[in-house]
């Protein structure tokens, strides 16, 4: 991996979201894409529908791309819970971050699809301050997102970014109707 190394084991458990972060360059599924390799692990991973147009869309497919619409809302937790339900192996990586620019906070999906399923979390990272692509620890989203994000914060304050500067807050987004 051009200098890169591996950390970490795959979870016990068959079925689980992997965290893809940080995510702040499209390298960083590049990487992700040949640590799963070297791991052995079929990851299947979200990507914009725009992505699959002719010629990449076979590609995409082929690496593990699910494309989705982000112009709207169209239940994707849902039907990530339900794609869950339908397989006794899957490894779904998902990027908290959505975006590769600065986010102000992480999104919640991967959370709620983890929750929904009543599969375990694993903390995958991406690190090029060390040269490491990794998993972390696994766990069952205890449904206290405050506790449980501060779990990802404690984890991920030590991995750093492509681009630092795009690197957003480990936060869930503010409660409906308050301020960000």
């Amino acid at each position: 991996m051009a200098g890169w190394r591996i950390e970490g084991a795959l979870p016990e458990a068959e079925r689980f979201v992997l965290i893809a972060a940080p995510h702040t360059s499209n390298w960083d599924a590049v990487i992700l894409l040949v640590a799963a390799r070297i791991y052995g692990l079929k990851l299947e991973w979200f990507v914009k529908d725009s992505w699959f147009k002719f010629p990449m869309g076979a590609i995409m497919r082929r690496l593990g791309g699910v494309p989705i619409d982000r112009s709207a809302r169209n239940g994707v937790v849902e039907q990530a819970v339900a794609r869950f339900g339908d397989h006794e192996r899957l490894a779904l990586a998902v990027p908290p971050e959505g975006t590769r620019g600065k986010a102000p906070y992480w999104k919640t999906g991967f959370y709620h699809i983890a929750r929904g399923a009543q599969v375990p979390i694993v903390l995958g990272f991406i690190d090029y301050g060390k040269k490491v692509a990794g998993l972390g620890p696994a766990f069952m989203p205890t449904g206290d997102l405050a506790a449980d994000f501060q779990v990802f914060r404690d984890f991920y304050s030590k991995v750093e970014a492509r681009f630092p500067e795009k690197k957003g807050a480990i936060e869930p987004p503010p409660p409906s109707g308050a301020k960000a």
